[in-house]
């Protein structure tokens, strides 16, 4: 894990050495600030929560996670490095480790930045921080989940527009799989325990419990375990990629 943090810190410095970074942040920080008081009706509803702002989240993320996570390995294949990487004493699942704590730090530190509106909420009311914080971890799994995704796609190809194009379509997919819409689709032919379990796939019946302060220990297992999942298919395809 040391060799996996060193190259975590090298990615995350990275970030910051271009104007990219910031930009992403503030453009992160100022829809969830739009969707909070703007679009979810904050001060129309007259009730201190971080509702709004949660629920938004998964939405958010369709377009921002992607967008971190479409540059770890495609930017890698594209210039060449990757063979230079590989070369380096540390195993595929080292780097891919690494990568993705690092993508996953950054999302982390974006969400960081929201604290001002969780302080707005407390001064205009008092809304029970627990839940608040649950949401926040929910938030942070649930974009770990996204990120993992993206780090796999990242790794099919050499361009990074590709990358973002198929891993939102991926989350996306993975998001409508609860919906009573797609639920209906499959009932008709498909029997009960594919329509389960096609349902208990999707992020957004995952995360609605969490934000709601619910952290139920099933729903922590499904995000870390799709992590887990495509990290370890980003693994197979690094070392398939390097083998040819």
């Amino acid at each position: 894990m040391d060799k996996s943090f060193t190259i975590a810190k090298r990615e995350l410095a990275g970030y910051f050495t271009t104007p990219l970074a910031y930009v992403f942040i503030v453009i992160f920080l100022a829809l969830m600030g739009a969707v909070t008081f703007y679009f979810g009706g904050f001060f129309n509803r007259g009730q201190a929560d971080l509702t709004a702002f949660f629920s938004f989240h998964p939405w958010l993320y369709l377009f921002l996670i992607p967008s971190i996570g479409m540059r770890l390995w495609a930017e890698e294949r594209k210039t060449g490095t990757i063979e230079l990487l590989m070369t380096l004493p540390i195993s595929t699942t080292q780097a891919v480790i690494g990568k993705f704590l690092a993508s996953w730090a950054f999302a982390a530190i974006a969400l960081a930045l929201t604290f001002p509106i969780w302080i707005t909420v407390n001064y205009l009311g008092d809304p029970d921080n627990g839940v608040i914080v649950a949401g926040y971890v929910g938030s942070l799994l649930m974009a770990g989940a996204f990120l993992s995704i993206a780090c796999f796609v990242s790794a099919l190809t050499r361009n990074q527009v590709i990358a973002f194009v198929i891993s939102a379509a991926v989350c996306f997919l993975f998001m409508m799989s609860g919906l009573e819409m797609v639920q209906g689709a499959f009932k008709g032919w498909a029997p009960p325990f594919l329509t389960d379990l096609v349902g208990s796939m999707s992020f957004l019946t995952h995360f609605d419990g969490i934000m709601k302060g619910v952290i139920d220990v099933r729903d922590v297992i499904y995000l870390v375990s799709t992590m887990v999942v495509f990290l370890f298919a980003n693994v197979v395809t690094i070392d398939i990629k390097k083998g040819g």
